[in-house]
Parts: structure tokens; sequence; C-alpha cells
């Protein structure tokens, strides 16, 4: 049996799995999480060790840190991955969630169910914990997996599927429930791309050419986002220390996911007072700061901060890594201007005591997450308290943002009657 035909066998066998998880109790589907939970905290070694070696080979071929630290594994993250299954077994079940109800003139009872999707797939690179996330959110929801990671992570994610299937096996649930493609053959991608008829959705996670290439070629309904363009606008009646820490959370506690901070945007009337703070706390954590000349006049290039001058590019860029933009504005207006034309959508922030200003960033930005007064690091399916997400999409049909347990269900109408005839 070659790849593709392998390929095929596997949606066949989750597309049956998934019909019997439909069925259910959400009793059971718990128990394999918690299961799953367990063996993160007490089987760590074959899966670290496998970790370790793909991050040997990583960092051989010369991968980016950025790349290095979204691969790595420790105990301390996976522990925090099985907080993260057990978070998605607490939250409620949302298959069979009425959606509402109501009766019509003629007596026919209607009501509107949540049912899941059926089968869920991914293409995704580099990081080992959305293995867990995207199978403890798909058979809390009653679905079905097929995962496809990068090669990079494949000691990685074969050492947790292994770990997965004897969990939910001991459960009672259908191992088939979740699918590895472990060939690393790329040519298998335009193969899972064409297979409509066992996946229902298909969410891809990585880079720029991954998501864009699977959008454009894939046959079955898409979510994308996880490319992230993330500002701070700094108002002018902006409080100091608040922005300055706001700031620095959104860009230094994890620099390499999509939704860190990557450009800072400053009031004109607030920048002599809130740059040099900023900028101090920034440098102290190793963040270059790319300066627009009005930032760069108050920052100055010869301080002892890690500044220079910005190049055009430097904004509309996704940075993932200690590295900033930052630039200076004359209103509101050119800020929400300015992330109009450089942002991605993703995750947009305003720092401000200015309750009409806040409004209007809230309600004009365009983007799956706009915060005021907080950092762009809560846009996460666990921070949200949706246990874990599967990506964060940046598009606005079907899902927006983190895509939890509802966003992978659908529904249906159910119609009850006493012998109702159309006439």
């Amino acid at each position: 049996m070659n790849g593709a035909e392998r390929l095929h066998q596997q949606g066949k066998a989750a597309q049956a799995a998934s019909a019997t998880l439909a069925r259910m109790a959400s009793e059971t589907r718990n128990h394999a999480l918690e299961n799953i939970a367990l063996a993160l905290e007490s089987e760590q070694g074959p899966v670290l060790e496998a970790n370790e070696a793909d991050y040997r080979d990583a960092k051989d071929a010369g991968i980016d840190d950025a790349f290095l630290d979204r691969l790595l594994l420790t105990s301390d993250r996976l522990n925090g991955m099985a907080a993260d299954v057990r978070g998605v077994a607490a939250l409620p079940d949302p298959v069979g969630e009425l959606m509402e109800s109501f009766t019509l003139a003629n007596g026919l009872e209607v009501e509107k169910r949540r049912v899941p999707l059926g089968v869920l797939a991914s293409i995704y690179e580099s990081r080992p914990n959305v293995t867990t996330d995207i199978v403890s959110l798909a058979l809390k929801s009653g679905n079905a997996c097929i995962l496809r990671g990068g090669k990079e992570t494949l000691r990685s994610n074969t050492a947790l599927v292994s770990l997965i299937h004897r969990a939910i096996g001991e459960a009672g649930l259908p191992t088939d429930a979740v699918q590895f493609v472990d060939d690393t053959d790329r040519a298998l991608v335009d193969v899972m791309l064409r297979m409509k008829e066992y996946i229902s959705l298909l969410v891809p996670r990585g880079g720029t050419g991954l998501i864009n290439f699977v959008a454009e070629n894939a046959t079955m309904p898409v979510v994308t986002g996880g490319v992230g363009v993330c500002h701070t606008y700094v108002d002018r009646d902006a409080d100091t220390e608040m922005a300055a820490n706001i700031v620095f959370n959104a860009k230094v506690q994890r620099p390499t996911v999509c939704n860190a901070l990557d450009t800072v945007l400053v009031h004109s009337e607030a920048a002599a007072r809130c740059l040099p703070e900023i900028a101090a706390q920034l440098n102290g954590a190793g963040v270059e700061m790319r300066c627009d000349h009005r930032a760069l006049s108050i920052l100055g290039p010869d301080n002892g901060l890690k500044v220079v001058a910005a190049a055009p590019e430097d904004f509309g860029q996704e940075f993932l890594a200690l590295i900033a933009s930052v630039k200076v504005v004359d209103s509101l207006d050119d800020a929400l201007d300015h992330i109009e034309t450089h942002g991605s959508g993703h995750s947009e922030a305003i720092v401000t005591d200015d309750a009409d200003a806040a409004v209007r960033f809230l309600n004009e930005v365009d983007a799956a997450a706009v915060y005021h007064n907080t950092s762009t690091r809560f846009t996460d399916g666990a921070q949200f308290g949706l246990g874990a997400e599967v990506g964060i999409s940046t598009q606005k049909f079907h899902a927006r943002g983190p895509l939890g347990l509802r966003e992978l269900t659908t529904y249906k109408w159910i119609v009850r009657g006493s012998g109702q005839v159309r006439e």
C-alpha cells in the first residue's frame, strides 16, 4: 500500500470512528481525556527522549531560534499540556446542546442542536503541543481527527500519538479516532487536501506559505489564521507604568508566538513621557527597537539602548523574536489607519484612560481580538477559558479567534410534529 492509499484508509477509519464517537457518552470521552492527561504526566520519558532527538537534528540543520522554541518540550511543558487537556475535559459538553427552540403556528416543535462536524484534520509545523490540543478538543466535541505534523517533529508526535492511543483505548474510545500521518512525503499534503469525502474541516497551522497553500488548494472547508502582526497603541492619556508593563509582557513573555507584540504605536503627546520607560524595560530584556524618525529622536541612537532606524518593511512584519518596531502617531485616527494597513487581523491593543478612545478602538479595529489596557498575549484558547484551541482564526467564517469546542461543531434542525403535512 503506497502513501496515498494508506492516507485514504486512515480517512475512512477516522470517518467510521467519528460516527461511534458522536454516540458515546460525555463521561466516556472525559475519561479518555483524563487518561491522556495522566499519561502526559507519568509517561514523559519516551516523549522527552523523542523530542530531544528532534530538537538536536533541527538545531544541527540551522533552524532558527523561534522555531526551536516552539519545537521544544520539557517536563514543565508536558505538565502544562496535561493541564490544558484537563481544562478541556472540565468544560461543558457541546454535543447535543440546545441552541434554540420554538413552536410554529401549525404546531410543529422546532429545535436547533449542536452536533459534531465529523472529522477534523490539521496540517501543522513545529509545535508538538498542538497534537494534544487538537486531540483533546476533537474528542471532547465528538470528532475524529487526522494529524499531519512537520517532519522536524516526527519523533515527538509519534511518541505523543502512541501515548494518546493507549490512553483513549483504555477508556473505551476507538483508537481510529486519532489518525497520525507519519509519512513525511510532501506529496501527501496534496492528497490530503483532496479528501473532502472524509474530512469535514481542515485547519493549517504554520507559516504564511503553508497557510496560503492550504487555503488555495483544499477542496474542503478551511479555517486559516495564526499569522499575527500585533500592535499595542499607547494613547495620549495612557498611564506610563501600565503602558510599559503591557508592552513588555506582550513582547517579552514569549516572543516566538503569534500573539506577541510586533509594533508599538505611541501618541505624539505621550511619546516623550512614555517611550523612555517602555524602551528601558524592553532594553533590559534585550529587545531591539526599530524606530521611526520621531521615536528615534526621543530615544536617540547613542544612549545605550538597542535602538536603530526602522525600514519601511519593519512595519507589518511578524518578528517572532526580540524585535519590535516603534512609531509615533499624531492621533487615534492615525493609529487606526496604521493598524488597518499593517495588521493581520489577529490581536490589537490600546492603552488609555480615555473611555471614549477605548470604545472607538474596540469598535473600529477589525481583528479577531481587541484589547483595552491589557496584553495581546491573552489571545489563547486556554486563557479565554476554552481549555485549548485548534488554532487562531483571523478569518470571519465560520469561526474567528481561538477555535474551541463550539467552533468544532455544527448544528442540525430537529422538528417534531403530530401528523402535519404541508399544504
